[in-house]
């Protein structure tokens, strides 16, 4: 067995079905490989980041590793922004990439990498965007690195991980004659009992003397499948809900105890409910910037902060918490309930604000769709079960606010290192991990512009995603930002191609709508045709999305006359 076809064979073993990658000689065998496996589908893309991206869209709601790959030198540096995807919003990822010859390190061969005598050193660049990276020297460590590998992914938060495989090992008669299956053996990370006594202690002692309890939840309790537990917690204690925006749709929005989005673009019930708040549970939640906005010195402040996190590191960031449980969420809040009900009676019910997804009224002065308004349609046509990936732009704050999620459904933003064009990739990644499942994208025209080639791998390969793009021919948050923080705009205005017949050129469905009875029409022939779709949505240029600087609320003197302003440079 060749080297490459032993790491194939492996990684049919721990459950991985499909391969991402580019094409490339030092990939050459890798594809010959996936090319005769029999369980594991692989998908050629047009670029490596794509690669990289559908990885993550892979393993974003599964518990299966995403695999992604890539010849030698430029195209193994083409996954790093994958790779600080995978690390940063806590993706099971595994990448393979090519490596020149070891005889001939520090000589400047093709594609050389190995930090020599003035040559890329991708040893050091994997390393600082991975858990872990492996140079494999040997064909004989092939089934231990890759055990290594495919474990550290898995283990504590998960992450991603890489290996170099040089052309050497790729030779003829270079041969694993000590294959053996590669076993996955990840320990759950489980709550300290005692910690959890500890804690129910003061959440029975601040129920008990009337004090608010609030529960902030966020993606690692939707990536753990916690969502029966968070339900059973607060509609057993009386705790309102607030989520970030990766925590939507955990229980559905419209339970009586789920009060919005916490966060810079979120909803005044759940600010007002957190202001309100003495207790704050926080489950897997990073408490990053969007969430805390931008770290807000006084955030916690007359407040008791109790943190669930699978990370240590979550710990010791902006803001360290009064009593700290280090687990995965599912099992400590099924921990958490449990020590509850041994120490709580019958909680009286609790007054909670209702959620104001659509109270804020949507002015419509110009031509073109609303962004509110169409937020607002996607999130009502979404099917059950179905999930809506945000690209990074003003669209996602849009679709934050008033898509209203039920339970079943899933919604994520582009995470902390936040990339454009990392779910306009990603989505195509994540079909093919559910393919019973509607896959949704919305994104703007800059995002999409970044990648979109890769409609072609959809169709080529039958991925029915459907894309949906904001388009108004700028870089709107760039713009917002330009004239708030300097009082005008710059280079931030741009020609779009016709989307849609682009689309239609590259074989799947293309739709222009430049009205809202357009996009209706046009998303359910989209969700009809079974086949990759883009709807090309022409919005308003001058609409400004929800937004507060502080958890205090949106400052409405701001919005106008950032809309004021929209409005002057259209005319």
């Amino acid at each position: 067995m060749r080297v490459y076809e032993a790491i194939v064979k492996g990684l049919e073993g721990v459950g991985v079905r499909a391969a991402f990658g580019g094409a490339g000689e030092n990939a050459a065998g890798l594809m010959l490989a996936l090319k005769h496996s029999k369980l594991i589908r692989p998908v050629i893309t047009r670029h490596e980041q794509a690669a990289s991206f559908m990885a993550c869209g892979y393993a974003m709601y599964t518990n299966r590793l995403g695999f992604c790959f890539a010849t030698a030198g430029p195209g193994a540096f083409n996954l790093f922004s994958g790779l600080a995807v995978a690390m940063s919003d806590s993706y099971p990822v595994l990448a393979v990439s090519g490596y020149a010859s070891m005889e001939w390190r520090g000589w400047g061969s093709l594609n050389e990498t190995s930090g020599l005598n003035r040559t890329p050193d991708s040893q050091a660049m994997f390393a600082a965007t991975t858990k872990k990276s492996f140079l494999l020297t040997d064909a004989a460590d092939t089934c231990d690195v890759l055990e290594e590998a495919v474990n550290t992914a898995f283990e504590g938060r998960p992450g991603p991980v890489h290996i170099h495989v040089p052309e050497n090992l790729t030779h003829r008669g270079v041969e694993v004659r000590n294959f053996r299956p590669v076993k996955l053996d990840v320990a759950p990370v489980l709550p300290d009992p005692a910690r959890v006594e500890e804690i129910a202690d003061v959440l029975a002692d601040a129920l008990a003397q009337g004090r608010r309890i609030v529960a902030l939840v966020g993606f690692g309790a939707v990536r753990s499948g916690a969502g029966p537990e968070i339900k059973r917690l607060i509609e057993r204690f009386r705790i309102p809900l607030l989520t970030t925006l990766d925590g939507k749709g955990i229980v559905s929005e419209g339970h009586p105890l789920a009060v919005g989005v916490f966060a810079d673009s979120g909803h005044s019930s759940a600010w007002k409910a957190f202001r309100e708040a003495d207790v704050v549970l926080c489950v897997g939640n990073s408490l990053n910037q969007h969430a805390t906005f931008n770290y807000h010195p006084g955030l916690f402040e007359d407040k008791l902060l109790i943190h669930v996190n699978i990370s240590e590191g979550e710990f010791h960031k902006a803001y360290p918490p009064d009593h700290a449980l280090l687990s995965d969420a599912r099992p400590a809040v099924a921990a958490l309930t449990d020590a509850l009900e041994r120490r709580v009676g019958e909680v009286p019910p609790v007054e909670v604000d209702g959620r104001d997804y659509e109270a804020r009224h949507i002015p419509h002065r110009t031509e073109g769709i609303h962004p509110g308004q169409l937020a607002q349609s996607i999130g009502r046509m979404l099917p059950p079960r179905g999930v809506l990936l945000a690209d990074a732009g003003a669209h996602l704050a849009w679709l934050g606010y008033y898509v209203e999620l039920e339970e079943g459904q899933n919604f994520r933003k582009a995470g902390s290192f936040g990339p454009m064009a990392g779910h306009v990739n990603g989505a195509i990644g994540l079909k093919v991990a559910h393919p019973d499942r509607t896959v949704v994208v919305g994104c703007g025209d800059g995002c999409y512009s970044l990648s979109g080639f890769e409609l072609m791998t959809a169709v080529e390969n039958g991925i029915p995603v459907i894309w949906v793009i904001f388009n108004d021919g700028q870089f709107k948050l760039i713009k917002l930002f330009q004239l708030v923080t300097y009082g005008e705009p710059a280079l931030v205005e741009f020609r779009n191609p016709d989307f849609a017949a682009y689309a239609r050129a590259c074989g799947a469905e293309g739709y222009k709508v430049e009205t809202l009875s357009e996009f209706k029409e046009a998303f359910r022939a989209a969700l009809a045709s079974g086949r990759p779709a883009l709807i090309d949505a022409r919005i308003t240029r001058w609409a400004v999305p929800h937004y507060s600087p502080s958890p205090d609320g949106v400052i409405p003197e701001l919005v106008d006359t950032l809309e004021e302003r929209l409005r002057d440079e259209a005319d």
